[in-house]
């Protein structure tokens, strides 16, 4: 599978009761939410800015960039700092839980459910329900986050 090794640890998070995993050799710290300074004429899934330790990051609103409902941000939220190779950014999530291990025949590729489906690698089946591991790549350019330094 594409960006997956034979074993792969993902960290798994919430939004709207929904479950979401990224790879874990992505992600640098999830933090509390923190006050989130706004930017003008920043894409619209584009929450603002954070600084987590003099580095300025987007923050991108995962809700709105899914199309889920709205809803106001609670200081329970998390954030998840995550980079690729140009770019760090932090994903808002309701929720974020364990890292899990799993194997690559585990997963059931996205192409083999519905092709063409965007930011979704494949889904792991679980006993209590779906995990989405995203194409954390795929997010960034079509949120024009990553493409010619936007912010």
């Amino acid at each position: 599978m594409e960006h997956m090794n034979n074993s792969d640890q993902l960290i798994v998070f919430s939004i709207d009761e929904q479950r979401y995993a990224l790879p874990l050799p992505n992600i640098e710290r999830i933090v509390r939410m923190v006050e989130i300074t706004p930017l003008p004429k920043a894409p619209e899934n584009v929450s603002g800015i954070i600084n987590v330790q003099g580095r300025i990051i987007p923050v991108l609103n995962l809700r709105q960039h899914f199309g889920l409902s709205g809803r106001e941000i609670d200081l329970n939220d998390q954030l998840i700092i995550a980079h690729t190779k140009r770019r760090w950014i932090a994903f808002m999530a309701d929720t974020v839980g364990d890292v899990v291990e799993i194997m690559e025949k585990e997963v059931v590729k996205s192409e083999e459910i519905l092709p063409g489906m965007e930011y979704v690698l494949g889904l792991i089946k679980k006993d209590d329900g779906l995990i989405h591991i995203l194409d954390i790549d795929a997010i960034l350019s079509s949120a024009a986050i990553d493409i010619g330094g936007k912010i």
